[in-house]
């Protein structure tokens, strides 16, 4: 990606990155941390409900069917996904992954990324309780505060 980047430079042209902050792999490490235990300073960093086994939370679909909801015995608790089982949600009331997610996006401008396309950014600020998955009531103060914290760090708009 840095050669990319690099050579694309010489010619005049930016990177513009695909970038998805409603979810992480159910293989990253912040998930892999979180199914842990519930003290895990990541479980928080994803969408969990109390419950019990077949007792879903709600009725809540994802978008490619089946339940919103997956099941992890060892933790007593479902988490939220809206997309795939193995993709879920991200918990964006949580200050720690906003934080975590713009230090990312830093990261990446820092490369010489020149900015980003950002994949279903209207499902951050799901309310699953209220079955709200998209254009929730904090989605403009969420996308917002990512937009005050680039001018202020990069001067680079997502």
């Amino acid at each position: 990606m840095e050669i990319l980047i690099q050579e694309a430079e010489k010619h005049n042209i930016k990177i513009i990155m695909d970038l998805v902050l409603n979810h992480s792999s159910d293989e990253h490490r912040w998930f892999q941390e979180a199914k842990k235990s519930r003290e895990n300073p990541y479980h928080d960093y994803y969408v969990w409900r109390d419950g019990k086994e077949d007792v879903l939370p709600n009725d809540l679909r994802g978008c490619f069917g089946g339940s919103a909801w997956e099941w992890v015995p060892e933790l007593g608790q479902y988490y939220f996904h809206q997309f795939s089982v193995k993709q879920p949600d991200l918990n964006w009331e949580n200050p720690k992954v906003r934080q975590e997610i713009y230090q990312m996006i830093n990261w990446w401008i820092d490369k010489g990324v020149g900015g980003f396309r950002l994949d279903v950014i209207d499902r951050i600020a799901k309310e699953p309780d209220q079955k709200i998955t998209d254009n929730g009531p904090r989605l403009h103060e969420f996308i917002q505060e990512l937009s005050r914290w680039q001018r202020v760090f990069h001067g680079v708009s997502v």
